[in-house]
């Protein structure tokens, strides 16, 4: 199927839709840890409701579009790369430890690739009722569905549907002492990109002056879900996001309500301008007051404090 075929609003629409199924099978899940409870280690949880929801999704979406690849974080060959085929990339609990831990952080990641470009991006929580979507080239969303209630009546409210980002035009990216950082420790705990996250962050916290020459910033916020942290910094409630050692399925989404927020997402690393959804390393910095030239700004300036490299198999 040619690009210019494929109906984008259609799409995004059904990817609603599973979204908003698939979250009431996870809330109305009891959190189980399958098996030994983990894949890689005692910190990388996978849980019983994980694979029914990606098993819902796939077979959901796959019927409705039988051409297209799938790509899901339970049934993902290591190795398997991603292609230009149109391809559903998925998440079924993006914050599976906060989901065993009944910590609402919680999201399913719906996303969809062309040409391996972010594309489309569907972002629930089903515990908040608050849901991201967009569309590239179309501006991205946050929708907010009411809670069930009978006081409510048999009519429910409607949804509420705000532009992003919330506050527009966003305030200007003044430098990192103003920002307030969205990191993740990952499950890898004991390797060189470990070390380099735990000294990069001692470096965005240490004071600026020395002996610290630190960024000060004004706090790190590690929430447990990569999805929702990149629409927090689409929302323009996060200012900078971080990132090394997830995936594709991780980031898709989240990458196109972030970007058609105004955002920008760069790779990691310093000098890495170009991201690759499938990269595994990730900074993004929210939509700026001052435009692209603020945020190439505060890019550089973050990568200055980058103790080391990030380095990961895709």
């Amino acid at each position: 199927m040619a690009e210019q075929d494929i109906d984008l609003q259609k799409i995004h629409d059904v990817l609603i839709d599973v979204a908003r199924q698939a979250g009431d099978m996870i809330t109305g899940a009891t959190p189980v840890v399958e098996g030994t409870g983990s894949k890689m280690n005692s910190a990388d949880l996978v849980t019983e409701t994980d694979k029914a929801v990606e098993k819902f999704v796939s077979t959901t979406l796959l019927a409705k579009y039988p051409s297209f690849s799938f790509m899901g974080e339970e049934t993902y060959v290591p190795g398997t790369p991603l292609t230009s085929s149109p391809t559903f990339i998925t998440d079924p609990i993006d914050g599976t430890t906060n989901f065993v831990h009944r910590h609402p952080y919680v999201s399913i990641s719906l996303g969809l690739t062309l040409n391996r470009h972010p594309t489309i991006g569907v972002v629930y929580n089903p515990f908040t009722h608050k849901l991201y979507s967009g569309i590239r080239g179309h501006g991205s969303y946050l929708t907010l569905y009411p809670f069930p209630s009978p006081s409510l009546g048999p009519t429910p409210p409607s949804p509420q549907r705000f532009k992003l980002p919330l506050q527009n035009p966003p305030p200007p990216l003044k430098g990192l002492d103003t920002c307030l950082v969205a990191i993740e420790w990952g499950s890898e705990r004991s390797n060189a990109n470990f070390l380099t996250k735990h000294r990069t962050f001692v470096s965005l916290t240490s004071p600026k002056s020395p002996p610290g020459n630190g960024a000060m910033v004004h706090s790190l916020r590690s929430l447990g879900s990569a999805a929702l942290n990149l629409c927090a910094v689409a929302e323009g409630n996060i200012d900078v996001y971080w990132e090394g050692g997830c995936w594709a399925w991780d980031v898709c989404a989240g990458w196109v309500v972030l970007e058609e927020a105004g955002g920008r997402v760069v790779g990691g690393n310093k000098g890495e301008w170009e991201a690759e959804v499938a990269g595994r390393r990730y900074l993004a910095v929210r939509a700026a007051g001052g435009g692209e030239g603020e945020q190439e700004a505060l890019i550089g300036e973050f990568w200055g404090h980058v103790q080391g490299k990030l380095e990961y198999e895709t």
